[in-house]
């Protein structure tokens, strides 16, 4: 069961989570592919790959995501394009590559999902980038007594970005109860269910300050020890959905007024940013605000958003 939380030591990953939370030891091999025959695979010690992973295959898959997701990958990724892929191949038992992509251009919906969520990366933490979140803060007491105060995370992950807007929206109004919705979105729908679950190991905590610890998590006992829960409160804050931005139409509706889109734009080509900004802007309000990643300059759309400095953007065409 899940207590109210006190800061204890971190732990290794120990098990994986169950149904509703529970936690439950992974078993060897659990839920994994049966290996090939060791006489049909190259010796590693040789350097040689399980597949073949021929430039026109990394070609091909560079063109698939693109066109389904609109990420870039850079020729320098071809080593983890092939690292994360080789597992989809022992999966679906294909022999080669070729095989693999065929499968995928046929329309195999359900490989679609594995394979966007196979190239996806999430790297994330609680109030990362935290100079955020003090501005992010003053922007809701600005807002005053405005009902609803919508606001959109368009890259969710795991949850640590939208469960921290979420406290920092409750520690602004002192409380779960507010007049805040948040919609926290991801293409990656293995990452999304682990962001609505809410529940993490404690070294994903451990530089949350032991106030919030105290305040928004519950600390795990008996078989969940070692893990720490997002209190219900906080996680009714929140409405996870699968969103892709390259879709034509889009689940969540405006007027907003703060969208957090941070790393992800470095995944796409300056077109391709150009084109999700120009759907962003008419989806805020007049005051709204958009904060960026700490690598990301919109100074190609400055048609559409203006820099507020610290990677926090406002409409170039801003009414009050």
């Amino acid at each position: 069961m899940f207590e109210p939380k006190r800061p204890v030591p971190p732990r290794p990953l120990a098990g994986a989570l169950g149904a509703a939370g529970a936690v439950r030891p992974v078993s060897p091999g659990t839920g994994a592919v049966p290996a090939r025959p060791a006489a049909v695979l190259p010796q590693r010690e040789s350097g040689l790959r399980e597949f073949v992973f021929t430039a026109a295959d990394f070609e091909r898959v560079r063109k698939l995501i693109y066109q389904h997701a609109g990420i870039s990958l850079s020729a320098a990724k071809q080593d983890m394009v092939y690292s994360r892929l080789a597992r989809r191949l022992r999966a679906t038992g294909k022999e080669t590559f070729g095989d693999y992509l065929a499968l995928l251009e046929k329309g195999d919906k359900d490989e679609w999902e594995k394979f966007v969520n196979s190239l996806t990366t999430n790297l994330t933490s609680f109030f990362r980038e935290p100079h955020h979140f003090p501005i992010f803060a003053e922007h809701l007491k600005k807002l005053g007594g405005r009902t609803p105060i919508r606001v959109w995370c368009s890259a969710a992950s795991t949850g640590e970005e939208p469960y921290s807007i979420a406290m920092t929206v409750a520690e602004t109004f002192g409380g779960f109860n507010t007049p805040v919705s948040i919609i926290a979105s991801d293409l990656d729908t293995n990452v999304l269910a682990t962001a609505d679950k809410g529940v993490y190991t404690m070294d994903r905590v451990e530089r949350i300050s032991p106030e919030r610890l105290k305040r928004f998590f519950l600390k795990g006992s008996g078989s969940q020890e070692g893990y720490a829960a997002v209190r219900p409160e906080l996680r009714r804050m929140i409405q996870f959905q699968p969103v892709n931005l390259l879709d034509p139409t889009w689940p969540v509706k405006g007027p907003l007024d703060v969208i957090f889109c941070r790393n992800v734009m470095i995944y796409f080509d300056k077109p391709t940013q150009h084109k999700i900004l120009s759907r962003f802007a008419p989806m805020m309000q007049g005051d709204g605000l958009l904060f960026a990643g700490h690598s990301e300059s919109f100074l190609h759309a400055a048609d559409l958003f203006r820099s507020l400095g610290k990677t926090v953007y406002e409409l170039a065409q801003r009414t009050r």
